[in-house]
Order: C-alpha cells, then structure tokens, then sequence
C-alpha cells in the first residue's frame, strides 16, 4: 500500500523537526519539513536522501495515498481521507536560492493577495533616486516602478532617498523571522533610535500581522506588546506589515517617493503667535511676529522661466536655481539644505 510517512527527525541539529517520505520512484522521496500539514501556512521543506530515514523512525503519522503524481516543478498529493487530503508539494526559488515548499490550495490563496500594482508614477517623479543600502542582501530590485537604484552603505535603514546629499528619509525591510529576533535581541530598538532622527522613516515587515500570533517558537503576546511598545516610544517611524514581499517593495517605493516630494513641498506653517500684554494693563499692545515663509516651487519655477533659466515641468529644482532666485529677490528661506 503505498502512503505517506511522516516520523521525528532523528538529527537534533536540523531545524526541521520532521521528515516525510512520498510514494514517488523506487525507494521513495524523503524531505525533510517543518510541519506535519500545511494548515496555515507553507511549510517550508529540504531534500534529504534515503540514507537519513531512520532504522527505528519515530512515527508521527501514516496515512493512505490515493494519488502523488510530479508534474513539473510541482508534486500533485492525495490522501486517502476525508479531510486535509489534498497537498501540492512545489520546487521553486526564494531569494536567489532553489527552495521546496508543501502548500495546500486555501493558503496559497490566503499568500497571494488578488491584486495588481500601479504602474503610475508615484509623485509624478519620472525616476525616482533610490539609494539600496550596498549590505542589504536580496534587495529589492524596483523593477516595475520608474526608479534610478545607486547601492551605498546607509547611515541606517535598507532604502533610502537622499535631499542635498544627505539621508533625508529611510526604509528598513524585515522578514517576520527578522522582527521578532531583532525585538528580542533589542536590535530594533537601536535601528528605530537612528531612524528616528530622520525627517521620515519606517519599518516594513514583509507578513501580515496576523502571523505573529501564529509564532511556534515564542508567545505571541510577547512580540505583540514588544512591537507596540517600540510603536509608542518612536511614533515618528511606523512598523508597517506589508503582507508580501510585492506589496511591500511597492509600499517603499510609494513612501520615498512622497518623501522626496515633501522635501520640495514643506508643509504650510500655522499662523503666527500673537505676543500681547495683558489686557487692563497699562500700555498694553499686541505684536505680531511675522512668519520667515519660503517661496514655493512653483513660485520659483516660474521667475526661473521668465529669466530664461532652464527647469523641469515636475519635481525638484537644481540648488543652483534656488541660489539664483535667492540673489535676485533678496529672500532667504527656513530651507538651509536648499538656499544657503
């Protein structure tokens, strides 16, 4: 009778903690695994050869096969049961590297959300400059988004857009693996402290937040509140998880690039305080402090066009082009990084 075996795996080294054998060929296709059955999510698998299968196996399960069938990439599984019967087992690659993963039809459509990324520019930017930091291993590479990617070491984070030569808003990318080792260890904590002194940051988790408490390894609540907490002591640099690696790379591009946008745009400044004696006292007086504004961009663009200064109809203006309005017109700005 042909069947599916799963046992302990007998190497206390591995961190898979199973091995499984498929009625496939002769001797049968041993792998070792991280589960039992893919419920929730993938489990991820290795190949492992017939030598590994243990002479005295510690059987975990042993279930009837109706059908394990290879075709192509993938390894069709049926089971002889009423429930939890069907399985596809497919040889892919992640990150570069060859990769096995036991999936069943409900979680690979919970893993691929149903949705189509924009191609429009974000911003409006025809090419947006992305710096990749040079020691961020399987980075994203930003090829559906109009983007120019330079590869650097960063002062902090993983991707970053640079205003006047300096680092003026970062991404740090994550696995879930990632964030709950960097949480326990308190590395995350010093990487939001440095984020933190930039003009905009964030923290990008490539997961849903859902899995967290779905954590074997650790409780859940302890990452849960860990993560809160960093929330509430560093607001100024949201943790936000991305659901997949896609949807994430397409969240960094869309926040660099309003990042970067904001950097020629500040935002427009309340009123100005009013200092006033108070009232009954003798001499009394109201003086209003008058606000130090910026001209806008597109203010700017515009004397740049009428004295034959060549500018581009979108996004930044060349410092040169600050610096001649600025000797022309007499008017400085709040702006150090772009009128000195």
């Amino acid at each position: 009778m042909r069947e599916l075996v799963i046992v302990h795996n007998p190497d206390p080294d591995s961190r898979l903690p199973y091995l499984i054998r498929l009625p496939l060929g002769e001797t049968g296709l041993v792998l070792r695994a991280g589960g039992t059955w893919p419920r929730e999510k993938a489990i991820y698998c290795f190949p492992a050869g017939p030598s590994e299968w243990p002479l005295d196996p510690d059987v975990v399960e042993r279930v009837p096969v109706k059908s394990c069938v290879r075709r192509g990439a993938a390894i069709d599984l049926v089971l002889d049961r009423a429930r939890e019967n069907r399985s596809q087992i497919v040889f892919t690659k992640a990150r570069g590297r060859d990769a096995i993963f036991w999936q069943t039809a409900r979680v690979r459509k919970q893993a691929r959300p149903n949705v189509t990324t924009p191609t429009a520019r974000a911003g409006g930017i025809a090419a947006l400059p992305i710096v990749v930091d040079s020691g961020e291993r399987y980075a994203y590479r930003f090829t559906h988004q109009q983007v120019e990617v330079t590869r650097k070491r960063l002062a902090c984070g993983d991707y970053g857009v640079e205003v006047a030569g300096r680092l003026h808003a970062s991404v740090e990318r994550k696995s879930l693996a990632d964030l709950v080792s960097s949480l326990l260890n308190t590395r995350l904590k010093y990487q939001l402290t440095e984020l933190s002194t930039l003009p905009h940051a964030a923290v990008v988790v490539e997961d849903r937040y859902s899995q967290v408490f779905k954590l074997d390894h650790v409780r859940p609540a302890i990452i849960a509140d860990g993560v809160a907490e960093l929330q509430v002591a560093f607001p100024s640099v949201p943790i936000v998880f991305g659901e997949t690696r896609q949807l994430t790379e397409e969240w960094t591009y869309r926040f660099l690039a309003a990042a970067y946008t904001a950097a020629d745009h500040p935002p427009v400044r309340e009123a100005p305080p009013i200092d006033a004696a108070r009232p009954g006292e003798a001499g009394s007086q109201v003086h209003v402090r008058e606000p130090a504004l910026d001209p806008s961009t597109a203010e700017v663009r515009a004397w740049a066009r009428a004295n034959g200064l060549a500018v581009p109809d979108k996004g930044r203006l060349r410092q040169e082009v600050w610096e001649a309005y600025r000797q022309a017109t007499g008017r400085t700005s709040t702006r150090g990084a772009l009128i000195r």
